[in-house]
């Protein structure tokens, strides 16, 4: 696809979501072949983005569908990645107002931020030496929303062209104390409306979100990319993609890990 196309799709995922018009599909000469292609619409929406949007910024990473039951959700059977925006993020006990988005998913994820950048001349490397580039962890909800009609059908190249769906990033208070945590077995309760929603655990990301983090980390590396220092990351969802609804108020509580909350107006 050349660079034209990739350009013509990012607009029109680009005006989907400014526009809050939803889209059947990508005109039929610019829908991605493979997933190189789908990661080249993708910086070049995200490009769009931050230039709309006076001294936004990409603060980070996102990982997809980490989590078997949001791979059956929207019919993938991998993971795959976008970027966290600074202007589609914030801090917890937000007012998040609904008309910015189409039909919205909660997703409750362990998101950790690192401390130095890795050398990609030496990857693949181990969860181990990923664990020790994390300088924190934080309790965070990202929403997905999708700019396609159904989400379910459009496969995973047409998900990633799209900033793999990520619409919003909430987060909470940074915990440096790694050591303190067991990442394998890490319950976590999703509450809306005061009313438990959902049960999740860290063992749902990959069996331990740190596998996100060296997956995420490991296939920049493939694409001749790295992760800057000081990036944040969420590893995926602990449970089930969840519906938000208007007016709902929403907690995801993760223990000792601490709590991050918004309301949905």
């Amino acid at each position: 696809m050349d660079s034209n196309k990739i350009n013509q799709a990012a607009e029109v995922l680009y005006k989907s979501r400014t526009l809050l018009k939803k889209i059947a599909k990508l005109p039929n000469d610019c829908i991605p072949q493979n997933k190189d292609e789908a990661y080249l619409i993708q910086d070049s929406l995200v490009k769009k983005y931050l230039s709309m949007n006076k001294g936004a910024s990409i603060i980070g990473k996102k990982v997809g569908c980490t989590n078997k039951a949001a791979q059956m959700q929207i019919n993938v059977n991998e993971p795959f990645y976008g970027n966290i925006l600074s202007h589609y993020s914030s801090k917890s006990n937000s007012i998040i107002e609904s008309k910015n988005f189409f039909s919205p998913f909660i997703e409750p994820e362990f998101s950790f931020k690192i401390k130095e950048t890795l050398d990609i001349s030496k990857a693949p490397y181990s969860s181990d030496e990923v664990f020790n580039s994390i300088h924190s962890v934080l309790p965070t909800i990202e929403l997905v929303d999708s700019r396609f009609e159904d989400w379910t059908v459009v496969g995973i190249n047409n998900l990633i062209a799209d900033n793999s769906a990520n619409a919003y990033w909430i987060y909470g208070e940074e915990i440096h104390e790694l050591q303190s945590f067991n990442f394998s077995d890490h319950p976590v309760i999703l509450y809306v409306n005061d009313k438990v929603v959902d049960r999740g655990n860290s063992n749902n990301v990959l069996d331990n979100p740190v596998n996100s983090l060296t997956w995420l980390i490991n296939t920049l590396a493939s694409q001749g990319k790295s992760l800057p220092t000081d990036s944040y990351i969420s590893t995926g969802t602990c449970t089930p993609a969840i519906p938000l609804n208007i007016n709902d108020n929403v907690c995801a509580d993760f223990g000792k890990l601490g709590q991050v909350k918004f309301n949905f107006i």
